[in-house]
């Protein structure tokens, strides 16, 4: 019986575990749950899986969810979340939490000697240099939930790391991935969250639309599996068939190919090294497919992509920027304040005028990712 705590349990990944941990009921156990202000999914999920521990963002609803659920410890707020994430009782932390948010969390549960499954990509892109660390320092497991970097992580089982010669990620290309960037002038944010294959929250899929999700992606890709950014390839695969790539040394390239379903690299997260039955999964069948298509994305098209290859390779504090103005600007965009194609001019802006820190600590990160937002913010008047 493997327990655990997840963060962001009301998001399209935290709602798959639930389903995961559902359908393996003598696997696991869900001991902590996180939510933001979703209250009524949120009780839902105590319904179902029955944790002991809860977490939401506001005190209002933790009173309210304590006078319903008298027998269940509640916590609120970003003390809460690390609460949830060091627990005694559990021995795994699957983050799901959307954004920046996500990191302290990670760094608090390491320290406690918790096994992180990851699917919080920030984490990574804005601390990476922190968080391997501290991996390494405390001897946890950190396991890939993103599809791509579980398929990479499945295709490098039984190999040697000296041998790779290069990782590819492949992208579905988003949204938009038909349009030149001319036909991307005043689209529509009900156009830019059709995501073609893949069912995710509005964040995540507004990046896959203009690319930062897999420029981020390539900056977690680095930290994970110890690339250098040169050996990280982009291919456009609008089937979302192969999850992604590693090619080795003596030219042999090792895929994992599955149809678009989250619970498969969730999964595989908490069971590693085993596999196990996924309830109601659709099985690939090839000849359905017919073919599969690649290309290399043209980065002038995808600029964010750009943006993300070169504030990974500069490293230091650019990541951090990198990742808070985008949060910052995509929330604009949700929020019809701001036009699709001003999201990469925004974060581009900021990362000209930051001033780079080579080794960022924890305190001087929180710092620079509040400097991005409120440059973002100051760009378009304080709107």
């Amino acid at each position: 019986m493997k327990t655990l705590s997840v963060l962001g349990v009301t998001g399209s990944i935290g709602m798959q575990t639930v389903d995961v941990v559902k359908n393996h009921p003598d696997l696991f156990r869900i001991i902590g749950v996180s939510a933001g202000r979703n209250i009524e999914k949120l009780i839902e999920v105590i319904e179902t899986v029955h944790p002991q521990y809860v977490c939401v963002m506001d005190q209002k609803d933790a009173l309210q969810l304590q006078h319903q659920y008298p027998s269940l410890t509640i916590y609120y707020g970003d003390e809460g979340l690390i609460k949830i994430a060091t627990l005694d009782e559990i021995s795994l932390v699957l983050n799901a939490v959307v954004g920046f948010v996500g990191m302290v969390p990670t760094i608090e549960a390491i320290k406690k000697h918790k096994d992180i499954a990851l699917a919080n990509k920030e984490t990574l892109v804005v601390g990476g240099h922190i968080i391997t660390r501290l991996v390494k320092e405390y001897g946890v497991q950190l396991l890939p939930v993103d599809s791509e970097h579980s398929a990479i992580f499945q295709s490098l089982n039984g190999e040697k790391h000296s041998q790779i010669h290069k990782l590819m990620i492949t992208a579905s290309g988003g949204s938009f991935r038909d349009k030149t960037r001319d036909e991307l002038q005043g689209v529509s944010k009900k156009e830019a969250l059709c995501h073609p294959n893949w069912s995710m929250g509005a964040k995540i899929t507004i990046d896959s639309a203009t690319m930062f999700n897999k420029g981020f992606e390539v900056i977690e890709a680095k930290w994970l599996f110890d690339m250098d950014y040169d050996d990280i390839i982009v291919y456009i695969h609008p089937e979302s068939i192969i999850h992604s790539m590693v090619e080795y040394n003596d030219t042999a390239i090792i895929a994992q190919l599955g149809t678009p379903d989250m619970r498969l690299p969730i999964q595989y997260a908490l069971t590693y090294p085993d596999r196990f039955e996924i309830s109601n999964a659709k099985h690939l069948h090839l000849e359905e497919i017919g073919a599969l298509h690649f290309s290399k994305p043209d980065l002038e098209r995808y600029r964010a992509l750009r943006l993300a290859y070169e504030a990974g390779r500069k490293g230091g504090s650019m990541p951090c920027v990198l990742n808070g103005a985008n949060e910052q600007a995509v929330s604009l965009f949700l929020n019809d304040q701001i036009e699709f194609l001003q999201i990469e001019e925004l974060v581009e802006s900021a990362l000209k005028d930051h001033q780079w820190v080579e080794d960022p600590t924890i305190e001087e990160l929180l710092e620079i990712d509040h400097w991005a937002r409120e440059h973002v913010l100051a760009q378009i008047g304080g709107k």
